[in-house]
This record gives structure tokens, sequence and C-alpha cells, in this order.
């Protein structure tokens, strides 16, 4: 179940950058996610958001996949193929920043 910022699950719009989902996990531990990245898949137009978790210990970030409207992509092959391209993206834009000499 996910919820953004509070609202109740009733129908909303797409997701957008930045945006927070909070996600209950499987022993009801409810977490929140940031929007960090939206792709579309350039075959059948299908758009998903990556989501991320900024632990509070010295743990990695954790990642999630959801479709458009915050809804979990339930295979993970799909899931993991959608994060890697947007990490390699990501890490292409750095890249790409550092030879033109800009600073985050």
């Amino acid at each position: 179940m996910a919820t953004s910022g509070g609202e109740d699950d009733g129908p909303r719009g797409p997701l957008e950058l930045n945006e927070t989902l909070t996600i209950e996990t499987s022993d009801g531990t409810w977490l929140p996610f940031e929007v960090v990245g939206i792709l579309e898949d350039s075959e059948d137009g299908v758009s998903y958001a990556v989501l991320r978790r900024e632990p509070s210990d010295a743990a990695e970030d954790e990642f999630i996949v959801t479709d458009a409207e915050g809804n979990l992509v339930q295979d993970e092959e799909l899931a993991q193929g959608v994060l890697d391209d947007f990490l390699a993206l990501a890490e292409e834009g750095e890249d790409r920043a550092a030879h033109n000499g800009e600073t985050k």
C-alpha cells in the first residue's frame, strides 16, 4: 500500500520528481521514498518512477520502482531493468557535468 505525503489512497495523478511516497512494508513499517527519476519505455510508452530512500544509518540508499501512479512494479526483472537504466543515466549525467566543469 502506498500513499503520497499522508494523502488517502484515492485516485491521484502521475508521480512527479521530488514527490514523497510512503510505502508500507510487509512487517507494517511505513517508509518514505522520494521520486528521483521518471523514465519512459520507448517501445510501449509506459512510464516508471524510480524512488529512493536514504537510510538513517550507514547502509546504502534503497530504491524501488513504481508505475507512473505509484503502484509497485511486481515484475522484479522489469524493475531491475528500469533501475539499471536510471543508474546508468545518472552516472552518465555526472560524468558529463564533470567534463563540462559543472558542479553539483
